[in-house]
């Protein structure tokens, strides 16, 4: 391994990492060195096709199945990463509950029960909760870690008021602020990469063309996101060229979002 790239020696764990976003955040940190878990929920040929672009691309990877909504699953997986590997560095919350981005289809406000709301905050901040509360011990136990969360720019213009999604991402956000003030004394550093539309994804396929020319249209960059846009940063804010920073929203959208 060459110890020049910047995650060599250390241990990912990447949530939803069989497709998408998750899939090239995965493949990134490999890139650099890094030993990625590649977690999944259903997909295990997708997860072990990550794995293999993983182990090509430099890095050591293994696809370990989990449902990050259940305590129990995700202490086991944790668990078996650190008997495995001794330890771990990153945590990247990628897992996303289902979810269709077509502002044709979107549900109104007055069409949404709180079932809805519920479903897209398990699914943002339980799975985080459960994730963050697994890997603490371990990071405490050496003084450092770094954790990022996936949320959305759509938490500042919700240029399509997905309600209840839109609120579960801007809830996520919440929760790593809070948990950014408590680990700082521990080392432990907490910060949230929000992307703008990524196209193309399984999430993004249902957003129609019109609505995508439009979109580049308002952007400053005159583009939508690919994957790889958003694990750049995603890499940036685990890596010590950002050690000075916690509980961050760093956007990821073309411009589109100015702060």
């Amino acid at each position: 391994m060459n110890a020049s790239r910047k995650f060599a020696g250390k241990v990912v764990l990447v949530t939803g990492a069989s497709r998408g976003i998750g899939a090239e955040i995965a493949r990134s940190f490999a890139r650099e060195g890094a030993t990625v878990v590649v977690n999944y929920l259903n997909n295990a040929a997708a997860a072990d096709a990550v794995v293999a672009q993983c182990q090509d691309a430099g890095g050591d990877a293994w696809a370990v199945q989990a449902d990050v909504g259940s305590p129990e699953a995700v202490r086991a997986m944790m668990d078996a990463i650190v008997l495995e590997t001794g330890r771990l560095d990153v945590l990247v919350n990628n897992a996303l509950r289902h979810y269709a981005f077509d502002p044709r289809r979107r549900t109104a406000f007055g069409d949404l029960g709180w079932a809805d709301y519920q479903a897209q905050f398990d699914g943002a901040v339980g799975a985080a909760f459960n994730t963050c509360g697994a890997a603490l011990p371990h990071f405490r136990r050496r003084a450092q870690g770094c954790i990022v969360n996936i949320v959305s720019n759509l938490v500042e213009h919700p240029v399509v008021p997905y309600h209840d999604y839109t609120t579960a991402k801007a809830a996520l956000a919440a929760f790593s602020r809070n948990l950014a003030v408590e680990l700082g004394p521990f080392g432990i550093r907490v910060n949230c990469v929000a992307p703008g539309l990524v196209y193309p994804t399984q999430a993004s396929g249902g957003t129609q063309e019109s609505f995508r020319e439009s979109l580049i249209a308002a952007t400053p960059l005159r583009r939508i996101a690919r994957p790889e846009d958003v694990a750049g940063p995603v890499l940036f804010l685990a890596s010590d060229w950002s050690g000075f920073m916690t509980g961050q929203v760093l956007f990821v959208d073309g411009g589109l979002v100015m702060r």
